[in-house]
């Protein structure tokens, strides 16, 4: 049995599979708690489940891009897991995630995430034949850039707002097809992807797996602390 985790935004689950089917899953709305709705929620599944936490497997989790809290707890929970229970440790893009469901298509499927004010985290995926194909890395870019290098008919899904879907609309027009948001599903295709990776023989280290941020995160340096008190040396005439 397989477990899933996805903490890569405020759509969270947890997942548990049989060779990428799933057997059950829980998802929930979080605020950036992460920390300390995760746990929880894992003995609930398992419990659920019936199922005890040393029966599992391999140990699947989204590796981001995505939220900086989520990503660090969920792949810090997947690697103690993995190192605990001596089981292989699987990352998966969650951009991968949410083109994946979308292969049947045979379009070019374009996901998408809000990352900052002025730009958007994608990528570029594919189903050629009998291949899944990544032809453009995870990067962060503009509307606007990514608008004038999409020649092609192609599908853009993932949770996009609003302001970013009529942006592309109005710039590619019939071009652009837009799916509705398929992050309630992603914990699925999470769980099918992981499994792939497995049964081709990859899976990832637990000592150097690492989230894919693609900034570092906006951490303010401390400022320069000034001592309380600034000492003077007073210079005296001596009379004679």
């Amino acid at each position: 049995m397989e477990l899933a985790i996805d903490t890569s935004s405020n759509t969270a689950s947890v997942t548990l599979s049989r060779k990428g089917e799933i057997s059950t899953s829980l998802t929930w709305q979080t605020a950036q708690n992460h920390t300390t709705e995760l746990l929880p929620n894992l003995t609930f599944l398992l419990r659920r489940a019936g199922a005890e936490i040393s029966s599992l497997e391999a140990i699947i989790v989204a590796r981001g891009p995505g939220s900086f809290n989520g990503l660090r707890v969920g792949i810090s929970t997947a690697k103690g897991l993995a190192i605990v229970l001596t089981v292989p440790l699987l990352g998966v893009n969650a951009l991968e995630a949410e083109a994946y469901p979308f292969a049947f298509t045979k379009l070019p499927l374009r996901p998408i995430q809000r990352a900052g004010r002025d730009e958007i985290a994608t990528a570029l995926y594919r189903q050629e034949g009998d291949s899944w194909q990544c032809l453009e890395a995870t990067n962060l870019t503009t509307v606007e850039s990514m608008c004038r290098r999409t020649g092609h008919k192609t599908l853009f899904c993932g949770d996009i707002p609003t302001d970013i879907i009529d942006a592309i609309r109005q710039q590619l027009g019939k071009k652009a097809i837009i799916s509705g948001s398929n992050t309630s599903f992603r914990a699925r295709t999470l769980a099918l992807l992981g499994w792939r990776k497995l049964s081709d023989g990859e899976r990832d280290d637990p000592i150097t797996l690492q989230p894919l941020y693609l900034r570092p995160p906006h951490i303010t340096k401390p400022k320069t602390k000034v001592p309380p008190f600034i000492t003077t040396t007073e210079t005296r005439e001596t009379r004679t």
